[in-house]
């Protein structure tokens, strides 16, 4: 039987997670609690993730790293944790796409300083669309990709054009964005959703995506689908989660409630529950298991500061739900 496979393409990045005590004033100081380095990005965190979910799944990576040491930390990382990194290139003469990710002690909050990098020379050009052998293609983050979120006369982005032509030789496709403040969302993010099976975005970016309210559960779901979504959309927000099918079928679940001190860092939160979804994707789990098993892995990630050091064997993640209540969600 063949082994279930996603390919991860996109960015690669190296997180320097800096803890804080609190938010500096506007020209003032705040001195640094503690400093991680730590894989991060699309294709390193979900990838990662999911790998550890399910250790038989073929894992596959795309991406553009620098030529430096940053480079091949993440390359190593992402080999040691069991991904195939044929794909990814070494650029000479660029830098491997970085993120200063600033958090909140107290509260597990987090704001990002990105440098693209290498990630932002990624374009169609590196694909060889024939050769891919995969069940799931996911790319992300568009609005990090300047390569990907190129204009194309036909398709309106050179990563649409990409995932038609995934799509077109059988393959599922998925994205991801990021929480980017900016108005490129109509844009960027648009164009590739016509082309995707699988959404798994935050009330954020979802909002910014189709227009919807941010506390419109529903109505975002619906644009998302609206938009191109062929199979499901599935909008995540620390309350909960809700997601609609093909069918039309929609389904709402509470987010864990988590007891105090358990949430450290937030940094991949998203990753880990998008992870979740696309095992619940491969092996055609309904949404609302789809959505336990993403919120576990979510909430396992925001037990620790680094992007991928929460994620836990399909089996430990599935306990979690034995040790904590669900809230309650009317959406």
């Amino acid at each position: 039987m063949k082994c279930r496979s996603v390919t991860f393409a996109g960015n690669v990045i190296v997180d320097s997670v800096k803890m804080l005590p609190s938010w500096p004033e506007r020209g003032m100081l705040v001195n640094v609690s503690s400093v991680k380095r730590s894989v991060g990005g699309c294709v390193s965190n979900t990838g990662i993730d999911l790998k550890r979910l399910d250790p038989s799944m073929e894992v596959r990576a795309i991406a553009k790293i620098g030529g430096d040491e940053p480079g091949a930390f993440a390359v190593g990382t992402l080999s040691q944790a069991g991904i195939d990194t044929s794909g990814v290139v070494a650029v000479e003469g660029a830098a491997t796409s970085a993120v200063d990710c600033l958090t909140l002690e107290k509260t597990g909050e987090r704001t990002f300083l990105c440098l693209k990098g290498a990630g932002a020379l990624l374009s169609p050009d590196d694909f060889n669309v024939d050769s891919l052998d995969c069940d799931i293609f996911h790319l992300g983050y568009l609005l990090l990709l300047d390569g990907m979120d190129a204009p194309d006369g036909e398709y309106g982005t050179k990563a649409a054009c990409l995932l038609a032509a995934v799509q077109a030789k059988g393959i599922r496709t998925s994205i991801d964005i990021v929480s980017e403040q900016s108005d490129r969302f109509a844009r960027i993010v648009r164009p590739a959703l016509k082309y995707c099976d699988y959404c798994v975005v935050n009330e954020i970016e979802a909002s910014r995506a189709t227009g919807a309210g941010k506390d419109d559960m529903r109505g975002l779901c619906e644009g998302l689908v609206a938009l191109g979504v062929r199979r499901c959309a599935v909008v995540h927000r620390p309350e909960g989660s809700a997601a609609l099918d093909r069918n039309g079928g929609f389904a709402t679940l509470g987010s864990l409630e988590l007891p105090d001190g358990w949430i450290v860092g937030s940094t991949g939160a998203g990753d880990a529950f998008c992870s979740g979804m696309l095992y619940s994707f491969l092996h055609g789990m309904p949404p609302e298991d789809g959505m336990r098993l993403a919120s576990c892995a979510a909430a396992f990630n925001l037990s620790v500061p680094g992007s991928v050091d929460g994620a836990r064997s399909l089996a430990e993640t599935f306990e979690l739900e034995k040790e904590f209540k669900r809230r309650k969600v009317c959406w």
